[in-house]
């Protein structure tokens, strides 16, 4: 005996306009907000051993002033830099940190405003297939 059933199966895709576009915006600016994090963290790091009047022949001090120092030359010299005992008082890094926090700032905006695109409508796509002559397996 022959069992005829009208089988359908139905199948929704949604296309979200722009969702890529959405991801890298977001990605790139989560990698901005990183890497300044990261140069803070450094930059600070240079400012507490040098305030606490830190070995600079340590390897590990050694390379952070080595590291910072790249982003710190273009600051060099701009302020007085009080010190006493070997201790110092390195107000051109606090200046740095605040200046590369602004580029950042600026940097990410300019990212965001570029690659952004704002939530568009859910295009949903809905396919049925229809099967007439079903044979339940026995």
């Amino acid at each position: 005996m022959s069992n005829q059933n009208r089988v359908s199966a139905v199948r929704t895709s949604q296309n979200e306009p722009g969702r890529e576009q959405r991801i890298f915006s977001f990605k790139a600016t989560q990698l901005i907000w990183l890497f300044l994090g990261i140069l803070e963290a450094f930059i600070a790091l240079r400012f507490l051993l040098k305030l606490i009047g830190a070995n600079p022949e340590s390897p590990i001090v050694a390379l952070i002033y080595g590291f910072t120092y790249l982003f710190l030359f273009p600051f060099e010299g701009m302020t007085a830099t009080p010190s006493a005992g070997g201790m110092v008082l390195e107000l051109s890094s606090l200046f740095a940190m605040g200046i590369y926090a602004l580029i950042a700032w600026a940097v990410e905006r300019i990212v965001w405003l570029v690659f952004y695109r704002p939530r568009g409508p859910v295009v949903a796509v809905t396919e049925t297939s229809v099967s007439e002559n079903h044979n339940p397996p026995q």
